[in-house]
């Protein structure tokens, strides 16, 4: 069976040019308070837009490290599933050519164990078409997942990021050109990271 992709289809990531358009305070630049003592808010630039690099926040994510390991494991069972029928099928070949080619069964057996063959063919054919689809279904899930939640934690963090637009940069993709200082791939590397494992440890409990 040809070995099934298990690496996040970035294209179809990256098609989504803007990742969320995060709405914070009408687009307006944020002004320090005369108060000594409150916080200072993060000033917007004037355009109100960052980026991060898609790649590089899929492949850093805990979250896609984990459901990738999954599914690897899945694609490993199907493959093992599909290797022991397919074994099994090439000894029922060569135990009905051996026994044919010396006349060692009527030709009515040897019409069944044709029959038998062709049946088992058959149903490998179907096996593999089948694991093939549900692992191509289970990966597209999870890049929905994942897409979902990046974009649940960007919306959930908008205060602290604080842009009108976060575009999603890969390579090929439809940003050809981006200034560095508006590169925030790591800030939400780091702040996903903390929220899925702050999340995956409370589950464990």
């Amino acid at each position: 069976m040809k070995k099934l992709s298990v690496i996040l289809n970035v294209v179809l990531l990256a098609a989504v040019v803007v990742i969320y358009v995060l709405h914070f305070a009408g687009g307006r630049k944020n002004t320090k308070s005369n108060n000594s003592g409150d916080n200072v808010p993060v000033e917007v630039t004037s355009s109100g837009i960052a980026y991060v690099n898609i790649d590089t926040v899929i492949f850093k994510f805990s979250m896609f490290t984990d459901k990738r390991a999954v599914l690897v494991e899945k694609q490993k069972s199907s493959e093992n599933e599909l290797n022991t029928k397919g074994q099994a099928y090439e000894k029922g070949v060569l135990d009905y050519q051996n026994k044919a080619s010396k006349g060692l069964i009527t030709r009515a057996t040897a019409e069944q164990m044709e029959q038998s063959l062709m049946q088992q063919q058959q149903a490998l054919v179907e096996l593999r078409d089948r694991l093939s689809y549900e692992l191509a279904e289970e990966e597209q899930v999870m890049n929905r997942q994942i897409l979902e939640y990046i974009t649940t934690f960007l919306d959930s963090a908008k205060s602290e990021y604080n842009f009108q637009y976060i575009l999603g940069k890969s390579f090929g993709g439809q940003i050809l050109y981006s200034d560095e200082a508006l590169d925030i791939t790591a800030r939400v590397v780091e702040g996903l990271n903390k929220k899925y494992q702050e999340e995956k440890a409370a589950g464990e409990k």
